[in-house]
């Protein structure tokens, strides 16, 4: 450490910078008129030092919060030495402006004290539409990023103080949902404007040269934290490959394949053998790869380290060209959100080789996302849109949690109340699946069901979801977790949609769209699960009593677990091993789709 830091001074400045950005999330949060932003949370926030690298992140959606370097990068490289007091910039193009997909809007700001930048405050919101082929601009059956929407390189939408009125027009008049959308970017200038007095403030506080010593030292502090963690890991290098289940009514698995190397004090992520881009929105540009690797650095090690770009410097992130991780130039990449949470699964299936007793099985597989958008009986267009969040697998300490955001999002799911009083649609149910989840010493979290009813004459439905063949793994002895479906008109005449149809799908007054999410994998052998813990289960209609027995050993009679008939019982199951995934047989009769054959 220099010797002319203050220790104290340098955590005050760091929890200082971290409540800027936290600042920032707030305003969005109350400002913002999209429930995708507002409700949902899909948005993140950021506070770099003089020159772009970030110093402070929001509490928000992890999965944006690694591309914040690659993006910043590009504006000040853009425009160096074409930076000036008032101005505030916009971009969300993923080729050379360090976009993600065209939904995402970086607005950032840089701070100017005494005509110097000392930093930028910076945002990331997910606008609810922005043009394109199907609302909500993820299409997964687009097949470049021109269908995919409007794409903006880093423009100035404020000049000197002054809006920029060309390019609020063009934006405006390129989506679905201009009422929502302006909303939403006014709540990030809002955000920005707040963040740049209160950046201001901290730095005028300390002095330009005293605060520009300090943001140096968080980042070599960063990467002194990382690096020692990191060192405690064994050496060597760790493979594990994970699917996608694929496109249409034909899928081909789309495979993650990564290998984890470390060395001394550095990590390598290398994606070679991840399969070649494909003809939809699913690729995932650089900034995406960088991001979740990041992120599952940050989540296997569990230290707490400031989040500053200092500590990307122990991490090595490679991924061949061409390849659906790391697509050429105008690929698609729209419904990209998809494969970020399997390359986080990817990547947790390393590094519970290295560290099992921290790496829970597998999640639900991310957020799924159906759009139903229309036109209401005032003809004015609506759009029901927003993540589905579920649960979490099991871990060797702890059951998987349900009700909660996949631990790469952070997001949040948009309530009831709010869906049914904006748009024309009835929420027809939300609720746990029973007998869903994989079962463990330590189960999955339950799987998740909303059903949406249209009100409206006519509507289109745009759908991306996956784990259905390719279940979320289990760990340690756990069993995978249960598939994923989504259904129209769910009864006796339903028709079973593809995870990712490649098309948008018709409805009409009254029809019902099911989404039924995958379960959770589980963690450790089942046999060995506490019988007061499935008894809890069954008691709370998480499982029912014959599930119990047939997956667990367990026998419950009157409300009680009868002990010496689950010892009878679990000592039959391990001398005859029994069926290998009983548990995926409960599952299809409660959800009441009919079961594959084989069974996969």
């Amino acid at each position: 450490m220099n010797e002319r830091i203050d220790p104290i001074t340098l955590e005050v400045i760091q929890n200082a910078l971290s409540s800027i950005a936290d600042e920032l999330a707030l305003v969005i949060m109350r400002a913002a008129y999209s429930n995708i932003v507002r409700d949902s949370m899909d948005y993140s926030t950021a506070v770099c030092d003089r020159n772009g690298r970030t110093i402070a992140q929001g509490l928000t959606t992890p999965v944006h919060l690694g591309s914040f370097p690659d993006a910043m990068r590009n504006l000040t490289e853009t425009y160096a030495g074409n930076m000036f007091p008032g101005d505030v910039f916009v971009f969300n193009d993923p080729y050379g402006s360090g976009g993600m997909h065209l939904p995402d809007f970086y607005i950032v700001k840089p701070v100017f004290i005494d005509g110097k930048i000392e930093g930028f405050v910076a945002t990331l919101a997910h606008q609810q539409d922005v043009g394109g082929i199907a609302p909500g601009g993820m299409a997964v059956y687009a097949t470049e990023i021109f269908q995919e929407g409007l794409r903006i390189p880093a423009l100035k939408l404020f000049e000197a103080g002054h809006p920029v009125d060309a390019i609020f027009r063009i934006i405006e008049r390129n989506t679905r949902a201009p009422v929502n959308v302006m909303g939403d970017i006014r709540s990030q200038i809002a955000a920005c404007n707040i963040g740049d007095r209160a950046f201001s403030a901290l730095v005028e506080r300390y002095g330009a040269a005293a605060f520009r010593m300090y943001a140096a030292e968080l980042h070599d502090y960063a990467e002194r934290l990382i690096r020692a963690e990191i060192a405690a890991l064994p050496d060597g290098t760790w493979t594990f490959e994970d699917f996608v289940d694929g496109l249409g009514d034909n899928p081909e698995p789309v495979k993650f394949r990564a290998a984890l190397t470390i060395a001394g004090d550095q990590i390598e992520i290398d994606w070679a053998g991840t399969s070649p881009q494909v003809k939809a929105a699913i690729n995932g540009p650089m900034p995406t790869t960088r991001a979740m690797s990041y992120l599952a650095v940050r989540c296997a090690i569990g230290a707490t380290i400031p989040n500053c770009e200092g500590y990307m410097r122990a991490i090595t992130v490679k991924a061949p060209k061409g390849s659906v991780v790391n697509p050429h130039d105008n690929a698609a990449c729209g419904a990209r959100g998809i494969i970020c949470f399997r390359m986080f699964d990817t990547l947790m299936g390393a590094f519970a080789q290295i560290v099992p007793d921290r790496i829970p099985a597998a999640n639900e597989g991310g957020s799924n996302n159906p759009h139903i958008a229309g036109r209401d009986r005032n003809n004015k267009p609506f759009m029901v849109s927003g993540g589905l969040m579920g649960c979490w697998g099991g871990g060797a300490g702890h059951d998987g949690q349900e009700g909660i955001s996949n631990p790469a999002a952070n997001l949040g799911n948009t309530p009831i109340e709010l869906l049914e009083s904006r748009h024309p649609v009835e929420i027809t149910c939300y609720a746990f699946v029973q007998n869903s989840g994989g079962p463990g010493r330590s189960r999955g979290g339950a799987a998740l069901m909303r059903g949406y009813r249209l009100l409206a004459d006519e509507a289109v439905l745009v759908m991306r979801s996956d784990r259905r063949r390719h279940l979320p793994y289990g760990l340690s002895g756990g069993r995978p977790g249960t598939p994923s479906w989504n259904v129209l008109n769910p009864g006796a005449n339903q028709k079973l949609l593809p995870t990712c149809p490649m098309s948008s799908v018709p409805m009409v007054r009254g029809d019902v769209f099911l989404h039924i999410q995958a379960g959770a994998g589980g963690f450790g052998e089942p046999l060995e699960r506490d019988p007061a813990k499935v008894l809890t289960d069954v008691l709370n209609e998480l499982i029912s009593g014959a599930y119990a027995t047939a997956v667990y050993g367990v026998v419950i009679t009157n409300g009680a677990v009868d002990v010496a008939a689950t010892d009878s019982c679990r000592k039959a199951r391990v001398a005859d091993q029994g069926p290998e995934n009983p548990h995926l047989r409960y599952f299809y009769e409660t959800a009441g789709i009919p079961m594959p054959v084989p069974l996969r």
